[in-house]
């Protein structure tokens, strides 16, 4: 004969095996989770470190981080940490010599994309920078949710270019009054179409792909089908000497036609 205690455990029981049944922890585990990164952040200044460790933090819930404030140990890192998604990296560093430490990160981890983060904002340097194998260059000033987006670019496989810099073209004197090595000429602009001049104007302002398409209305394949008709028209090797090419045309002028 059951007592009221047996009972009662019967009853309860009864009530609480539904809300544990294995269909319902299947439904658990199929929710998809949210992508997870690991980052480093290369910087000597502590609070820059403390600020980018929280735009992360806020926008790539999961990611693992770790820090380091100088070249050398983050040399050693990447030796320690080849599974790194990113490295956002300081210009300005011990150990950086200015581009010449990102040129050597580079050969070290050549896998590793390298972001600059600076407060550099001389738009040479910048596409210097890209040239020297940067993905990307995301400057201090930049608002939290500015640099958010351009991690998510880069992290997407796009390169990230400061399009407030590229176009308005902040560069000392004496660089601007210095010639391009590497000009277009009139005559392989003109040689291009004008959804082709269109399409080379906002790369040179640092547009992805994604958004020249949405910028023009266009289908971002077509885009890339421009981009292809444009190296090879202008005979660059790549997205990055065809931006250095265009950075100071007035393409108003070809457009006009």
């Amino acid at each position: 004969m059951l007592t009221e205690l047996d009972a009662e455990s019967s009853s309860e029981n009864q009530y609480d095996e539904p809300a544990t049944t294995p269909k319902h922890e299947n439904k658990q585990v199929e929710v998809p989770m949210e992508p997870a990164y690991k980052i480093l952040i290369a910087d000597d200044h502590p609070l820059f470190r403390e600020a980018i460790s929280s735009v992360i933090a806020s926008g790539f819930k999961g990611s693992q981080i770790i820090e380091t404030d100088d070249l050398d140990s983050a040399l050693e890192m990447t030796k320690t940490n080849d599974d790194l998604d990113l490295i956002l990296l300081d210009l300005n560093m011990p150990g950086m010599h200015g581009l010449n430490g990102l040129i050597t990160l580079r050969n070290e981890a050549p896998t590793i994309p390298v972001v600059i983060v600076s407060a550099e904002e001389d738009k040479q340097v910048v596409l210097q920078a890209i040239t020297y194998g940067a993905v990307g260059f995301i400057t201090k000033s930049s608002p939290r949710a500015q640099m958010t987006e351009a991690i998510q670019q880069i992290l997407n496989g796009n390169v990230y270019l400061p399009s407030d810099i590229i176009r308005t073209g902040r560069e000392s004197t004496n660089r601007r009054s210095r010639r391009d090595d590497n000009p277009i000429s009139p005559e392989l602009l003109s040689s291009l179409t004008r959804r082709q001049l269109l399409v080379l104007e906002r790369m040179s302002k640092g547009e992805s792909n994604k958004q020249i398409a949405y910028n023009l209305n266009i289908a971002e394949t077509t885009v890339k089908a421009h981009v292809s008709a444009i190296l090879r028209k202008l005979s660059v090797h790549n997205r990055v000497q065809a931006i250095l090419s265009a950075s100071d045309v007035d393409f108003s002028q070809y457009l006009k036609r």
